[in-house]
């Protein structure tokens, strides 16, 4: 159909050419850009699904929030008057699957209003849904693979999606490792922080660094201490990586453990941690 063959233009626009002779660094750049697009377009999709299929099962939505799990759930179901006598052991657990099914029959969704053209053009919204997360979990290997390669350190400390994201904010590994901590810890925060000082107010404390796993999982007002002294460290780390002082991740290895001994008496006081 159209609609197939559309989807499958869309998705073949984000095929990143792994075996290119480009340096590993810029395929690095490419590779979070295209994982961010890909984001949107998989939420935009996953989000024509659920809107269209509520209509017949509105019930669902409640039952199954992954939206990866729902389209995996919608596919194998198409009209939910089959839902009985499937299979959802590999999509759910028995007791969404229980639920699932004791919803189907007692739905409030209309069996009219959907033709076998809407449940059509679902499945095809359904296998593009699949598609693009399929594809999103090879760019995250991918990503995983080769900052390991070319940041270890960095890697180490933040982490290879964040790693990532501020080696593509920082234009490239070198350039990066010029930036003192103080930058790299707003990374990503350009726009607050040009809107900060241009109406006098509080400038940013974090950018990208906001997903750095320590930073992440702290209470609000543990999260400007400890990106402040991850960034510190992650000025370190890079410098390591893009000079080639050390092939493994030992230096990022010791950063990290240097940040947990440095904000221990936080993360005490912290329960999130506990």
């Amino acid at each position: 159909s159209n609609m197939s063959l559309g989807l499958s233009k869309s998705l073949a626009g984000y095929k990143l050419d792994f075996s290119s002779d480009e340096k590993v660094e810029t395929l690095v750049i490419k590779a979070i850009g295209q994982l961010d697009d890909l984001d949107k377009q998989l939420n935009n999709y996953a989000r024509s699904v659920r809107e269209w299929y509520t209509l017949h099962f509105p019930e669902l939505a409640r039952i199954v929030h992954d939206q990866i799990l729902y389209a995996k759930a919608v596919k194998l179901m198409g009209d939910r008057t089959n839902a009985a006598k499937l299979d959802f052991s590999e999509i759910l657990s028995d007791e969404d699957e229980a639920k699932l099914k004791e919803a189907a029959v007692t739905s409030t969704g209309s069996t009219e209003v959907m033709s076998e053209l809407d449940f059509t053009h679902i499945d095809e919204l359904c296998d593009h849904v699949l598609s693009l997360s399929e594809y999103k979990l090879q760019l995250h290997d991918f990503l995983k693979s080769r900052m390991n390669t070319i940041a270890p350190n960095l890697t180490a400390l933040v982490g290879e999606m964040v790693g990532a994201r501020l080696i593509s904010r920082g234009g490239s590994l070198l350039k990066l490792s010029k930036l003192p901590g103080s930058k790299i810890q707003i990374l990503g925060a350009e726009k607050a922080l040009r809107r900060a000082l241009r109406t006098n107010h509080n400038t940013p404390k974090y950018g990208v660094m906001y997903n750095a796993p320590l930073v992440a999982q702290a209470t609000p007002k543990c999260k400007a201490k400890i990106a402040r002294s991850l960034a510190a460290k992650a000025a370190l780390a890079v410098r390591c990586d893009a000079l080639g002082d050390g092939q493994d991740n030992t230096v990022g290895v010791q950063c990290r453990l240097k940040v947990l001994f440095s904000i221990f008496p936080l993360l005490l006081k912290d329960s999130s941690y506990i």
